[in-house]
């Protein structure tokens, strides 16, 4: 099975540091050339030490090495966590014999905790040498940068660009502070395409937008978010360097790569049972689309019931109606199914429905709600997940 390993011009490795006391906690990548790279970060006002310095390096469009740590989100660590993540730059630098702003870091862990320098640059040091293509590779990269993650998240497609076939490979994490507000998680996405630096940031930022962006577990958005993409080239395709064919085959792969990681994500929610897909159609427009979905897949109550089986579906359409986007309620049709769909509500008006039917229905895991507003053209898909006992019980003991 093809995997990120498969992407030409990269290598990998996932160790152990002792930051975690028995899982893997250090992730490297490395491309052996320098790779357009994009990226987008969170929007959270306090933002991790790492994220400041990446912020700066990725400003060139040109990346060659990405070092992530698990375990430790070097956030509101002040100076000393500072001082540590430029030493993280500063090892990677010199083990890989790369310009320093040619290095993206990324943390990921408890905020507020001293960030263990030594370990870390240790680790860096030890296992620079360790990078390889081989299968087992990708796997242990995607292991080393899980939190709270009952299981990693890896994606992999393929296609045609010129004549040329193109590798795209991702790994990434997330499980709990996931909310649509940028980033909200770590994911790393490697290419083997040659494009240049400003449509690739563009391609990964309208593709954010579709994807992680519509994503939310528990309406946190984390310190630490990070997308990046980095792509090498050594497919040897023509060079991407304005739009068209080329640039819209490439976006609609990265993004069916990202709906795949993103939707990963959501199913391994904290303590979450259902995967939710929202879809509103009739829109005005489709950042209204968005932002119905949006309220509605952070509602509590409506997560909830969707935990309990409960088919109180007034708290959607309470919830679409509290979004700040204006419709008519007249016009409103609602359907909640997993495969057959139940149509709930017409123009407004709710229909006869076999209640058990319903709660039948929402046994499954995975669960899709539609609401056409019949108001407009635009639409929008967002995905979210329940709120169960679990969540509560993760998060209550989750430094202890």
């Amino acid at each position: 099975m093809e995997n990120i390993t498969d992407v030409r011009g990269f290598t990998y490795w996932g160790a152990h540091t002792g930051v975690k006391s028995k899982r893997r906690d250090l992730g490297l990548i490395l491309s052996d050339k320098p790779a357009s790279a994009a990226a987008v970060f969170t929007r959270n006002v306090i933002v991790a030490e790492p994220i400041k310095i990446s912020r700066e390096h990725i400003k060139n469009g040109i990346i060659r090495a990405v070092v992530v740590n698990s375990g430790n989100a070097n956030a509101c660590t002040g100076q000393q966590g500072y001082i540590g993540a430029q030493a993280m730059v500063a090892a990677a630098s010199k083990e890989f014999g790369i310009p320093r702003e040619q290095v993206l870091i990324a943390s990921t862990g408890v905020i507020g905790r001293n960030f263990p320098t030594e370990k870390v640059v240790a680790g860096i040091k030890e296992n620079a040498v360790k990078l390889t293509n081989r299968k087992v590779a990708g796997s242990l990269l995607a292991s080393a940068i899980l939190t709270t993650d009952t299981f990693p998240k890896e994606g992999f497609v393929s296609f045609e660009l010129s004549g040329k076939k193109i590798n795209m490979g991702a790994v990434a994490k997330g499980s709990g502070m996931i909310h649509p507000n940028m980033g909200t998680m770590l994911a790393f996405i490697m290419c083997d395409a040659a494009i240049s630096p400003a449509l690739l940031d563009k391609a990964l930022k309208k593709v954010t937008d579709d994807t992680f962006n519509m994503i939310t577990v528990d309406g946190d958005t984390s310190t630490n978010d990070m997308v990046c993409i980095l792509s090498n080239g050594e497919a040897d395709n023509k060079l991407i360097n304005e739009e068209g064919e080329d640039f819209d085959t490439f976006t609609r792969y990265l993004g069916q790569l990202c709906q795949h990681l993103a939707k990963m994500i959501v199913s391994d929610g904290e303590g979450a049972s259902k995967l939710i897909e929202y879809v509103v159609k009739g829109a005005r427009s489709k950042e209204d689309a968005r932002q119905v979905i949006r309220t509605i897949s952070d509602s509590s109550l409506v997560k909830t019931a969707m935990f309990g089986r409960d088919p109180n579906w007034g708290r959607i359409v309470a919830a679409a109606g509290r979004a700040g986007v204006p419709f008519d309620p007249q016009k409103l049709d609602l359907f909640i199914g997993s495969g057959k769909q139940l149509k709930i509500l017409e123009n407004g008006q709710p229909l006869r429905v076999n209640l058990n039917d319903l709660k039948k229905l929402m046994k499954n895991t995975e669960i899709q709600i539609i609401l056409d507003f019949k108001g407009g053209e635009s639409q929008a898909v967002g995905w979210g997940c329940d709120l169960s006992y679990e969540y509560v019980r993760i998060n209550a003991e989750y430094t202890t």
